[in-house]
């Protein structure tokens, strides 16, 4: 359950190696100008063209101004709540000092 999960490997593992029963073939020597192939990642690349890009940034721009307002929103209606209870409060203290001054 706690154990992490690890994403697979971008390269290939090597082979396993084998134990040889019979003598080696000879092969032929690999000449020194051959280069090695480069591995090519299994992973996609994102290529971002400049619309692109303005419309990402027009989205995020978007997402903002719309948290922002949530976020405003939710703070005018806890003020107004505090506000309202506060004079619920001091209507009925004086409600209640009133009650104890007509005794």
């Amino acid at each position: 359950m706690l154990t992490p999960k690890y994403p697979p490997q971008d390269t290939p593992a090597p082979p396993a190696i084998q134990p040889q029963t019979a003598a080696p073939v000879p092969t032929a020597p690999v000449p020194a100008s051959v280069a090695p192939v480069p591995l090519v990642s299994a992973r996609p690349t994102i290529q971002l063209t400049p619309g692109s890009a303005l419309a990402l940034a027009a989205g995020g721009g978007a997402v903002v101004l719309v948290v922002g307002a949530v976020l405003v929103s939710l703070l005018l209606a806890v003020a107004v709540t505090g506000v309202s209870v506060a004079v619920v409060a001091i209507v009925l203290r004086l409600l209640v000092n009133d009650l104890h001054k007509a005794r």
